[in-house]
């Protein structure tokens, strides 16, 4: 699932597990507690400081919390977009529009996520840089204490020291080479990079789980394999759906303004366009990054635009104005009841309802995106996996969930985990041939989910198939089993 918004993401529910563990015992986990699969495997909760904001929302507030963060986040993001676009194209109108079409690409991110206070620290680093390369500040010190904050929060630190790498590397070459123009740092200005650097650097080991966390995004790039070739957000993007043609139009808007806009470009925004271009379109995940990186120069291309003009200001009727907005906003924080409708939307509630009522047997195969609602909302019941991804791919259970849902060697991996009760989507092949077998019966279904339940004893994982059947590998791999 890609920007759940509102409560929808199904990544929110473990991360409120978490928080509440550390709330309640004073420790970050180290080791799963949550699923049957790999209970007891090491594992590391890499982004355990931007859960606790979360936690506390929705302690204090129920839904509405979860919700609250998660907008106050991005408003954040996007009013601090709108005023560095202010200044580094100096056209209000321009920045607004900017900041309007980036809302779009940003879209991909949308939802009470942990990584959106990774992109708040980004956001502060791209504008730090900014304001140290043209001279608007004279020190950089305060960037290990982002890092220190950031490899805490989310792993997408490492995209950080990459952009700071980036701006340094480009101020090390000086002159002009057609419309490109860059200038070369001073001994002291890249002395003091370098330092700041070095400290940033050394901030990153200051976590609880020491090296081991600042290992970890190299560890999802190089040995998390089948999470990024399987999980939607880690898709290139597709041109065919809205969110591609938004990206298409993007591509076309600054290819235009390279044409007709005369101006010297600058080797560090250069490279950052192309940097944020690049991850962008490999992964749909990082069109945020994108739209944060690019901003800067679709801005330069609306300063045509008529100047904002401050004599033309009418103060105490945008006063008037912002306090409507605010109180409608603050009006409109949906209640309770609507987020849970919301949520029956994404996740089993009602099926939920009956497993209170008449229980769940043990060793439940679910959904990967409902793991983390389980966990949450029925604690007592330990799940297949859930969308922390990374430690069932280790021990190889991704893959079984991969191999069970998309109907390949189905029955041999369910009696291998000893399977007794299935929770899916009623519409996925393998509910439709397990309810057609006579050793499955429907317990529940509706239009969210169908929960199946195992009659009789269980075929040890050596001896094969149930009945003697085999696996129905042949019905077709190609249908179902979305992450």
């Amino acid at each position: 699932m890609i920007g759940g918004g509102g409560v929808g993401d199904p990544d929110i529910w473990w991360h409120l597990k978490n928080a509440q563990y550390l709330f309640t015992t004073g420790k970050l986990p180290s080791s799963d507690m949550y699923s049957f699969t790999v209970a007891g495997h090491p594992w590391i909760n890499h982004e355990w400081l931007a859960e606790i904001p979360y936690f506390l929302a929705w302690r204090a507030l129920g839904l509405p919390g979860i919700w609250v963060v998660f907008l106050a986040v991005v408003s954040a993001i996007v009013v601090g977009l709108f005023f560095w676009l202010c200044r580094t194209s100096g056209n209000m109108k321009g920045a607004f529009l900017t900041s309007f079409f980036c809302i779009l690409l940003m879209g991909v991110s949308f939802g009470p996520r942990t990584i959106l206070l990774g992109y708040v620290d980004l956001e502060i680093l791209v504008v730090l840089l900014w304001r140290y390369r043209n001279g608007l500040s004279r020190t950089l010190w305060i960037l290990p204490l982002l890092f220190l904050f950031w490899v805490n929060t989310h792993g997408s630190w490492l995209l950080g020291i990459l952009i700071f790498g980036i701006v340094g590397a480009a101020g090390l070459v000086g002159g002009q080479w057609g419309s490109i123009e860059a200038r070369k740092w001073s001994r002291e200005e890249l002395a003091h990079l370098v330092k700041v650097g070095l400290a940033s650097v050394g901030a990153l080991f200051i976590n609880p789980y020491g090296w081991k966390l600042v290992y970890y995004p190299f560890d999802l790039a190089y040995r998390q394999k089948l999470n990024i070739s399987n999980i939607e957000e880690w898709a290139s993007v597709d041109f065919h759906v809205g969110r591609g043609k938004i990206v298409f139009f993007l591509i076309a808007v600054l290819l235009c303004g390279a044409l007709v806009d005369r101006r010297k470009w600058k080797l560090p925004d250069l490279a950052l366009v192309v940097f944020g271009l690049y991850c962008g379109l490999t992964y749909v995940r990082f069109l945020f990054l994108a739209a944060l990186l690019i901003a800067p120069l679709l801005a330069r291309f609306l300063d045509f635009l008529p100047p904002y003009r401050p004599e033309n200001d009418k103060p105490i009727l945008n006063a008037i104005l912002l306090s409507i907005i605010l109180g409608f906003f603050v009006w409109h924080v949906p209640p309770e009841k609507k987020l849970r409708g919301e949520l029956g939307q994404h996740f089993p509630l009602a099926a939920m309802g009956y497993i209170e009522a008449f229980g769940l047997p043990s060793n439940v195969f679910n959904l990967y995106s409902w793991g983390g609602y389980l966990t949450w909302t029925r604690p007592e019941t330990k799940t297949f996996i859930d969308s922390r991804t990374d430690i069932f791919e280790y021990a190889g259970v991704f893959k079984d969930y991969l191999g069970i849902a998309r109907l390949e060697d189905t029955y041999a991996l369910l009696d291998k985990y000893q399977i007794r009760s299935i929770l899916l989507p009623p519409d996925y092949p393998v509910c439709y041939v397990l309810e057609h077998r006579p050793e499955w019966k429907i317990a529940y279904k509706d239009s969210i989910a169908v929960l199946l339940e195992r009659q009789g004893p269980i075929p040890s994982p050596a001896g094969g198939a149930p009945n003697g059947s085999k696996s129905p590998g042949a019905l077709g791999t190609a249908q179902g089993g979305k992450p």
